[in-house]
């Protein structure tokens, strides 16, 4: 039995742009939640974790209305471009940000807690710029809690279902992930091809899973 691989390949790449996306995003908004004595804080707060508690299919319900070419981003991205983004592959990058943004932002968000704004201020009175104090002193730091978001975002994207299926549909190539193609083979009761997918993202979590864990036993936060 030969196995399409091609949604292996499409999840993997999908993972790994909304997780670069995700860690771009999330530092910022991490550290000002962790921060900010703003009232209003909890409203962003209890906005980012609604991917938590919501039903993917209610989310990926609003975000196909909210891409459409009818809706507020897919009218003004298809005034730029010319082209739709949902069923497409720009359009489950930003579905799969916004679903797995609480997995990247919290794990930042608890890091930056912890280690509070002393050493960054140490480092602003050594003449230190805000941007070289953060990357030099704040990131060493937190990077367990940078570990564990990225591994949050990128496993959390490669399972994802009920999202990518109401935005992406199943277009080979293009949109049909691993999580959706294991379900197609399950429809039609092709089981054994359905084994194989499981079980390889079944060992792959759990192989990345054990190497962050190990790591995180190897070397405790910040340094010590």
């Amino acid at each position: 039995m030969e196995l399409d691989l091609t949604p292996v390949w499409l999840t993997l790449k999908l993972a790994a742009v909304t997780t670069v996306i995700l860690l771009i995003v999330s530092t910022p908004l991490s550290w000002w939640l962790a921060h900010t004595q703003k009232r209003w804080s909890a409203v962003v707060e209890a906005i980012v974790a609604l991917p938590l508690v919501l039903p993917p299919t209610v989310l990926g319900f609003y975000l196909l209305l909210a891409l459409g070419s009818n809706g507020v981003l897919g009218a003004s991205w298809q005034a730029l471009t010319g082209a739709s983004l949902v069923f497409t592959f720009s359009g489950l990058v930003i579905a799969s940000v916004l679903y797995s943004l609480p997995f990247v932002v919290q794990p930042l968000q608890n890091a930056f807690t912890a280690v509070g704004r002393a050493p960054l201020e140490a480092a602003w009175c050594l003449r230190a710029s805000p941007l070289d104090a953060f990357f030099r002193v704040i990131v060493p730091l937190t990077r367990r809690g940078y570990i564990t978001a990225a591994v949050l975002g990128f496993t959390h994207t490669m399972g994802e279902f009920g999202v990518v299926l109401m935005v992406g549909g199943s277009i080979p190539g293009e949109t049909q992930v691993l999580s959706i193609a294991i379900y197609e083979h399950v429809e039609v009761l092709d089981y054994t091809t359905a084994h194989y997918l499981s079980a390889g993202l079944l060992l792959f979590t759990f192989v990345v899973l054990l190497m962050v864990y190990g790591f995180n036993r190897r070397f405790p936060a910040h340094g010590h």
